[in-house]
């Protein structure tokens, strides 16, 4: 049992733990604030950025650091537009349609 009084005291192992899990963290938060398309729910197999048909793992890192993307939903049909970081040009768009189920809270 510890001593009244006494002080909590972090190892140097876990201080350095710690301060990997938070900076891990912080690079995750800043990943999905500038759009990255890694931190966006989409499957590695759709992370073919060139169009070969296959999802190499370069192409997975790229969704990280060199692909953005922008969502945009317009009534029940939802986009996103994928784009390279560094001139904005346009690698695909992807759109979806949903329809609103009972569970919603729409009824028609």
């Amino acid at each position: 049992m510890a001593k009244p009084g006494s002080r909590f005291s972090l190892t140097p192992r876990r201080k350095a733990l710690l301060g990997f899990i938070a900076l891990l963290l912080a690079v995750v938060a800043y990943l999905h604030f500038t759009g990255a398309a890694g931190t966006s729910g989409i499957p590695s197999k759709d992370m073919d950025w060139n169009g070969d048909g296959t999802s190499t793992e370069e192409e997975i890192f790229q969704s990280f650091y060199a692909v953005v993307v922008e969502k945009k939903v317009e009534g029940p049909r939802e986009c996103r537009s994928y784009s390279w970081r560094s001139d904005g040009k346009p690698i695909r768009v992807d759109c979806r349609t949903t329809m609103p189920t009972p569970a919603d809270g729409k009824q028609e």
